[in-house]
C-alpha cells in the first residue's frame, strides 16, 4: 500500500488568527504521527492573509520535538529567499538534534509577491535573473567541500560538521525540477494541487532520468494533492466549498483568509467562477472512505508515485482531522 503524508500550509480562517493556526498544525501533526502517515511537510509562504507557514525550521523543530514516528520536513525551503549556508546550517542543526526524521524539501519559486521577494532578499545580492541553480549547487558544493582550494568559500564548514544535510527533495510543478532532481539522484516532490503541467509526464521523465547517488540509489517520488474526506458524500462537498471560493479568490489576486462553508455556499459566482472550480476540481479529490480510494488510485497509477502527500484546507480544524483520520483508515495505516 502507498504511504501516505501531509504538506500543511497552516491555514488561516476568517475570525481567527495566525497564532491560531499554528497550534492547529502542531495538534494536527501530533494527530497524524498516531494514525501511522510517513512525513509531515510544512509550507513556506509570505506576505499571504490566509497562509500562517512563514517559518518551516522553526515549525519543524517544534512538530518534531512533538512526535515520534513521523518525518518532519520542509515543502519547501524557498530557496531564493535564503543564503545556502544558512539553509545547510538550519538543517543540519534539525538534523543533530532529531536525527533521521528530518527532510529538507527545497522549492524554486520565492514562495511570495515580487516585492515581497526583494524584501526578504534585501542584504543579499538581488538579481532580475533566475539564480535558484546557482544557489542550490552553492548547497551542494559547502555540504560535500567541493569548492576548489582558491575559492573563498573552499575553507567554509556548515555547522555542526559532523551532521549530514537531511535527506533532499526537489519541489516542482513542472519537468524542470523532475529532471534536476533524477541528474544528481535526490527525491522528487510534483505538486498536483495547483499545477497545470502533468503529472504522470514529470514523474515519469524523472524515473528515466535518474542517476543514483550516495543518499539515494533509487528514485523516490512524492505526489502531493488536495484532498477531502467525510462521512457522507454531501458533508465532504460541503467543505470542500470553501477550497472552492478559496481558489477563485487567488485566481483573483485575493488571498483572504478561509471562509466557512456557508459563506462559500451563498457566495454570489459568476459562471466564470463556476468554470474555475470546474478545472480545479480536477486537482481536487472529493469524497467518503467508500469512494475517495477509487477516486485516487487512477493518478497513483499513471504516476507511479512512491508515496500520496495530502494538503486540506479545510476551515474547520476538526473536520481537517476528521478528514484526515478517514484517510488513514482507507489507506490502511
Amino acid at each position: 500500500m502507498v504511504a501516505l503524508s501531509i504538506l500543511d500550509l497552516s491555514p488561516v480562517t476568517a475570525g481567527g488568527s495566525g497564532a491560531q493556526s499554528l497550534r492547529n498544525s502542531l495538534d494536527l501533526a501530533e494527530h497524524a504521527d498516531r494514525l501511522g502517515y510517513r512525513r509531515y511537510w510544512v509550507a513556506e509562504h509570505h506576505n499571504l492573509s490566509n497562509i500562517a507557514s512563514s517559518a518551516p525550521e522553526i515549525m519543524i523543530g517544534q512538530i518534531a520535538a512533538r512526535t515520534s514516528r513521523l518525518r518532519v520536513g520542509s515543502g519547501g525551503v524557498m530557496l531564493p529567499n535564503h543564503a545556502p549556508l544558512a539553509v545547510a546550517e538550519r538543517f543540519k542543526v534539525l538534523e543533530a538534534l532529531f536525527p533521521g526524521r528530518i527532510d529538507l524539501g527545497i522549492g524554486r519559486a520565492p514562495g511570495t509577491d515580487h516585492v515581497t521577494s526583494v524584501a526578504l532578499r534585501r542584504r543579499q545580492d538581488i538579481r532580475e535573473d533566475d539564480d535558484f541553480l546557482e544557489r542550490f549547487q552553492e548547497l551542494l558544493l559547502l555540504e560535500n567541500g567541493g569548492f576548489p582550494k582558491d575559492h573563498p568559500f573552499s575553507t567554509i564548514r556548515a555547522m555542526p560538521s559532523d551532521v549530514a544535510l537531511p535527506p533532499i527533495y526537489l519541489l516542482g510543478s513542472s519537468d524542470y525540477s523532475a529532471r534536476l532532481a533524477a541528474s544528481i539522484g535526490a527525491g522528487f516532490s510534483f505538486a498536483h494541487h495547483f499545477a497545470s503541467h502533468d503529472a504522470a509526464a514529470a514523474m515519469r521523465m524523472y524515473r528515466e532520468r535518474f542517476q543514483p547517488s550516495q543518499t539515494l540509489p533509487a528514485p523516490y517520488a512524492i505526489l502531493a494533492t488536495a484532498a477531502v474526506v467525510a462521512d457522507t458524500e454531501e458533508q465532504a462537498e460541503r467543505l470542500a466549498s470553501t477550497i472552492d471560493l478559496n481558489f477563485v479568490r487567488r485566481a483573483k489576486g485575493d488571498y483572504l483568509p478561509l471562509e466557512s462553508p456557508e459563506t462559500a455556499l451563498a457566495y454570489p459566482y459568476a459562471p466564470a467562477d463556476r468554470d474555475r472550480i470546474r478545472q480545479n476540481r480536477s486537482r481536487l479529490f472529493v469524497g467518503t472512505p467508500a469512494t475517495i480510494k477509487d477516486k485516487l488510485l487512477p493518478l497513483l497509477q499513471d504516476t507511479q508515485a512512491d508515496e500520496l502527500m495530502i494538503t486540506s484546507m479545510i476551515y474547520d480544524h476538526k473536520a481537517r482531522k476528521k478528514s484526515y483520520s478517514l484517510l488513514a483508515q482507507t489507506f490502511a495505516l
